[in-house]
Parts: C-alpha cells; sequence; structure tokens
C-alpha cells in the first residue's frame, strides 16, 4: 500500500476519516492487519506527508495509534502524553496538522486502566508529575458517583474508566474553547473532532 498523496487526501472528508480509523481498528482486532512495505512509505513520504487525521493519545505502551489503528507511514499526526490532554503547545501541533497540513479528523483517545489518570484519582504527587496530574483531576471532580470517598481512587476501576471517559469529553471541549483556529474549522465542516476509548483489553476503540 502507498503512502497518502496531496491528492488522496484531498478526498478524504472527516466522515471518512473517521471510517478508515474504524476500519483499521477493525483489521487490528481481526488480525487482518494490510501488508505495508514500510520502507517503499519511508520513500513516498521523503519529500512530503498528507496524513488525513491526527490523534492524541497516552504515552502508555499498549496505546499505539499506528498499531491498533493499522495505520503506516504517513497517515496520521501522533501526539502522546501521559493522560491524553491539551495545552497551547499540543494545541499549536493540532492547527498546524489540521489548517496546515491538511488532516480532517481530530481524535481524542483515552484508554482503560490508565495510569495518569489512576494518578489523578489518587491525587498523586511526585515531581514534575505533580503538574500534569493537577491537570486531569477536574475530570475527577467531574465525576460524581460513587460520591463514597473510598471509592473514588485508584483500586475502583469502573471510577477510573469513567474519570478517562469524562477526561475525553473535557479535553475536546477545551480544543473547541481555547483554539479558534480548529473550533472554526469544525464549524465549517472542514474537521471532525470526535473522542474514543481505547479498551487494553480487547484492542476495541469505543468512538464517541
Amino acid at each position: 500500500m502507498k503512502a497518502h498523496t496531496k491528492e488522496t487526501q484531498s478526498t478524504i472528508t472527516p466522515t471518512k476519516a473517521k471510517d478508515l480509523l474504524v476500519e483499521g481498528n477493525q483489521r487490528f482486532v481481526q488480525k487482518k492487519m494490510i501488508n505495508r512495505d514500510l520502507l517503499d512509505q519511508v520513500n513516498d513520504t521523503a519529500t512530503g506527508q498528507f496524513p488525513f487525521a491526527t490523534v492524541l493519545s497516552c504515552i502508555d505502551s499498549r496505546v499505539s495509534s499506528e498499531l491498533i489503528f493499522d495505520q503506516g507511514i504517513g497517515d496520521i499526526f501522533s501526539a502522546r502524553v501521559a493522560g491524553n490532554f491539551v495545552n497551547e503547545d499540543i494545541l499549536g501541533s493540532m492547527e498546524f496538522a489540521c489548517k496546515l497540513a491538511g488532516t480532517k479528523l481530530i481524535l481524542v483517545l483515552g484508554h482503560t486502566s490508565c495510569g495518569a489518570i489512576k494518578g489523578a484519582c489518587d491525587h498523586a504527587r511526585l515531581g514534575n508529575l505533580t503538574k500534569l496530574i493537577q491537570k486531569l483531576e477536574p475530570a475527577v471532580e467531574a465525576v460524581k458517583q460513587p460520591s463514597e470517598a473510598e471509592r473514588r481512587n485508584s483500586s475502583n476501576l469502573e471510577f477510573v474508566n469513567e474519570v478517562a471517559k469524562k477526561n475525553v469529553h473535557m479535553t475536546i471541549e477545551q480544543i473547541r474553547d481555547e483554539s479558534q483556529v480548529l473550533n472554526d474549522m469544525e464549524e465549517a465542516g472542514e474537521i471532525k473532532i470526535l473522542g474514543g476509548m481505547y479498551d487494553i483489553a480487547t484492542g476495541k476503540v469505543e468512538f464517541y
């Protein structure tokens, strides 16, 4: 399979971009991944890149966007940070990816049993990790159930996963609120901004 070109990228709509990720994840789960010549794609992209999607995901070693969506070199921009949150640097990267490089979709991808989210649930404090955890804690506070303090920690995986989902939704709203560029592009139908959750036990991604 050849890497995307400017011409093929231009034919991909935001809806089609989502479909490509959905189909790729289905191939991954079904063990039917496309047989790619990655070095050939290196050659294809040596003079330019034309990705169709931008994925913001966690640094978790089990959640590689290129693998779980069965994509090759030059197909997606991949931004990764523990807890898949945004700051002005990531927003700027997304603006570059969409406005200047032509991607049609932003996917904020959380995952089950997220270590960063567990840390936020436990209000962990450790060096520079403290500031990162504090950026995730609003999602903890936004999940109201369970209300019992002893159940609102990392030992309750159901709570952890609900916080991870809430963090995805809050991150999407933050993107819209803090990036006029991306908000305008979404309102014009030029891009979609979506969320998803990756299940580390099954390999499946749920989109919303």
